[in-house]
């Protein structure tokens, strides 16, 4: 057992033994599939404290063959497939985390030299046998041993891309690293698997393809693996129920990453919780923001002050529940380069700040947990018309409430003229106004756009979650240039509260008209009696 070589199993029993551990082994089952075959490169970049970590430590427990670890994997999913006792134990694992000699070292010459050095000491080390032919070439060393041993190397590099993140601008040093492990790494015998994760897929490069070889599994292009970081909504419910924890909620601050995985057998669509909030939710028995608290929101303000493009606009869509389009193509996989805001959107996609669909091309503020970081950051920007609407919308929902018809009108108008991308021309502009208008009442309520009810489609409902039920159930229909009364009476008309029939009695029907003549917003409030 060395450092980086075979490094036993003592990290994923950490995993095993945690007080909550989500059996994520069917991972194995697919890199199996990979093994010495041309799809034996893999990269995988999630946002941090989304599972790489226990994933690599994972896949070096199960291939490492200088420990025993059948006892451990019998008791998992992966037991259960094909191939299972085959690989099992029956490689030499070379596991690295990127970060520990970049932190070491004062530049990627001294890097990588650290590397190979570490690298050699621990195969010279165990192969004490073999005649090697040069003991200062790590390339040659690895041929060597695979020659002897007929045992090829998995290869799995945690923090793969921390030198673009901490070395952002330096083109140079990027680009040593890169070659570096293409010379390592490209069409080498001696490998049966390459696995790489960090938060940033590989970096692009023109006609620079240092590593084309990687198949890459991403927030924006998850492929099969999507499944296997970040927690599933099943795999949520379940420990609600152990937890006795409110699954509405858990939804509500931790989900809100859409991914699609696409094959000849159908695309699948998982819905994807941040598990380190999940877990610490659950542990704590309370709701809160765990997973920012790794990173300030100074991270995220730095790119959305950019403003570049109308990056103001798109966010403040987001705030108020729209997606924003973007074409992820044009971003080179770093953390300075960005042509347009859609580069920008597209970092934020990896960090972990937006989620994007794939099928609508759009990305959105995934939960309420993140939403908050936002608000975070834009409180100690310059964007003052946006926090005073974020503000207002307490009262704007109080307003509502109360049923006073005035207030909510006037609020909404409030919100309207302070914010220039509000100055709209349509229906769905008006949308955005009043969903931003009513920021705060995602605190309490679930908010479906266009829910199917009776004779057609309700332009806003907002459904209490349960722990709120007090709350009275909302419908709003909105009108352009026509009349407040008349949204009411489409209401009735199209029998939108039948879908909404359990909360009669505490129910409200809002009716909301822009007058594009007077400028002026009005609004009629009912509520609904039994």
């Amino acid at each position: 057992m060395g450092s980086y070589l075979n490094p036993g199993n003592a990290a994923f029993q950490g995993s095993l033994r945690s007080q909550i551990y989500i059996d994520k082994s069917g991972l194995i089952e697919k890199m199996n599939m990979l093994l010495g075959t041309e799809q034996k490169y893999v990269c995988v970049s999630r946002p941090r404290r989304f599972g790489k970590s226990m994933a690599a430590n994972m896949l070096s427990a199960y291939y490492d063959r200088d420990c025993d670890t059948r006892e451990i994997f019998d008791k998992l999913k992966i037991s259960q497939s094909e191939g299972y006792l085959e690989h099992l134990n029956q490689y030499d694992v070379l596991k690295i985390n990127m970060q520990d000699f970049l932190s070491g070292t004062h530049s990627v010459d001294e890097m990588l030299e650290r590397f190979s050095k570490y690298l050699r000491f621990d195969l010279l080390d165990k192969y004490v046998n073999i005649r090697f032919r040069d003991e200062n070439d790590l390339v040659q060393v690895m041929k060597d041993v695979y020659a002897n041993t007929h045992y090829p190397f998995i290869i799995l590099i945690d923090e793969w891309d921390c030198l673009f993140r901490e070395y952002e601008q330096d083109k140079e040093s990027q680009k040593k690293y890169l070659d570096f492990l293409r010379f390592w790494l490209k069409d080498k015998d001696y490998i049966a698997l390459a696995y790489m994760t960090g938060i940033l897929p590989i970096k692009k490069y023109g006609s620079h393809s240092a590593l084309n070889m990687f198949m890459e599994y991403s927030m924006t292009d998850p492929g099969e693996l999507a499944e296997f970081f970040g927690f599933t909504e099943e795999e949520v419910k379940g420990l609600c129920e152990e937890y006795a924890m409110n699954f509405e909620e858990v939804k509500a601050w931790y989900d809100g990453y859409d991914l699609i995985s696409h094959s000849r057998f159908g695309d699948k669509r998982y819905s994807i919780y941040s598990p380190k909030s999940v877990v610490e939710a659950m542990l704590r028995h309370k709701f809160g923001t765990y997973w920012n608290r790794t990173e300030t929101y100074e991270a995220l303000k730095i790119y959305i002050q950019m403003n570049m493009d109308g990056l103001k606009d798109s966010v403040i869509q987001m705030l108020a529940g729209e997606g924003v389009r973007i074409n992820t193509g044009t971003f080179i996989n770093d953390m300075t380069t960005f042509a347009t805001k859609d580069d920008v959107l597209t970092l934020l996609v990896h960090l972990g700040y937006l989620t994007y669909n794939s099928e609508t091309e759009k990305v959105t503020i995934p939960n309420k947990e993140v939403s908050q970081e936002y608000i975070n950051a834009i409180s100690t920007m310059d964007w003052h018309e946006v926090m005073r609407s974020v503000e207002n919308s307490r009262k704007l929902l109080e307003a509502l409430w109360n049923q006073d018809a005035k207030a909510v009108a006037a609020g909404i108008e409030n919100v309207h003229d302070e914010i220039s991308i509000l100055q709209y021309h349509d229906e769905n502009s008006l949308s955005c106004t009043i969903h931003l208008a009513f920021y705060f009442a995602r605190e309490y309520y679930t908010i479906i756009r266009e829910l199917p009810t009776g004779k057609g489609f309700a332009d806003i409902c907002m459904i209490p979650r349960k722990i709120y039920a007090d709350k009275p159930a909302v419908i709003i229909e909105l009108k352009w240039d026509k009349s407040a009364e008349g949204a009411i009476a489409q209401i009735k008309e199209k029998k939108y509260v039948k879908s909404l029939e359990d909360y009669k009695g505490n129910l409200l029907l809002a009716g909301i008209n822009y007058d594009k003549k007077t400028k002026t917003h009005t609004c009629v409030i009912e509520k609904v009696e039994l």
